[in-house]
């Protein structure tokens, strides 16, 4: 592969997921860690990614820039569906089970809209809005109160006061990126309090991400990796980032787009 192709495709992949690591890049393309360098340096100077520790970013992605629930829906739509169809996979008729804001989130929502006698404890206003619309006989949401973000989350001190009144089985929690050191993350600090009391009303924290949030670090941390108890991904992401999450006590669901079978990857199988 030429250098103009391999910094074309190190580019689609900035573009397409905000953010890439040099070592995932070393083994997508198959070249040394100093020749990844030496691209992204030059696209870096070229203006096209911002060059940071162990990677490159999107142009304008910034730790605390929070993008709009329209503009991520776009990205990663396959993955998204077949998480979402994994996940559904582990809800049971007559649970009760939280679900965050965000865009897998409400993939995962429009999944399990047809269990029956669900309750749904939600800061997502497109969550509540689509079970309330189409959800099957029974099924009772809880919608938190709150101010309103980007991402349609209802956050602040009013969600968080609600929140701490309830108990659920399974939480279903979104995020802005994962990553080893600073654990799950997002650029919005009141969001990150909101989710911390969403993680604290479950018995079990379920995350949905596909493999593009590994290595993204958003401004505030919500949980570390330790306190995951199951990752529901697409099998893009790579065997560094899975083993960093196994050696975490993690369970890994690896949702296949085309099937939507998952296959479980526990502390023993990495």
């Amino acid at each position: 592969m030429l250098a103009s192709q391999r910094r074309a495709t190190i580019l689609g992949l900035v573009e397409d997921s905000g953010a890439v690591r040099v070592s995932e890049l070393v083994e997508q393309l198959g070249v040394s860690d100093m020749t990844v360098r030496r691209d992204i340096e030059q696209l870096a100077t070229e203006g096209l990614v911002e060059r940071v520790h162990g990677g490159a970013l999107a142009v304008g992605g910034r730790s605390s820039e929070e993008p709009g629930f329209t503009a991520k829906s776009a990205l990663m739509q396959v993955q998204k569906n077949a998480i979402a169809m994994a996940a559904a996979q582990l809800v049971e008729p007559g649970a009760a089970i939280g679900i965050s804001a965000g865009t897998t989130t409400y993939e995962f929502a429009r999944a399990v809209r047809t269990v029956p006698d669900l309750t749904v404890v939600t800061n997502s206003v497109p969550v509540a809005q689509l079970l309330h619309e189409s959800g099957a006989p029974g099924q009772t949401v809880v919608l938190t109160g709150g101010v309103r973000t980007p991402s349609d989350a209802l956050v602040g001190p009013v969600a968080v006061a609600a929140l701490r009144m309830l108990h659920v089985d399974r939480l279903f929690l979104g995020v802005h990126g994962m990553d080893a050191r600073a654990g799950l993350t997002t650029p919005n600090l009141v969001e990150a309090e909101t989710n911390q009391a969403l993680v604290q009303t479950a018995r079990q924290v379920c995350v949905l991400a596909d493999h593009s949030k590994w290595g993204t670090v958003g401004l505030s941390t919500i949980i570390p990796l330790g306190s995951v108890d199951l990752l529901v991904t697409d099998p893009g992401l790579g065997p560094r980032a899975q083993q960093a999450l196994t050696d975490a006590g993690v369970e890994i669901v690896l949702a296949a787009p085309t099937t939507a079978r998952a296959a479980r990857t526990t502390r023993s199988q990495a």
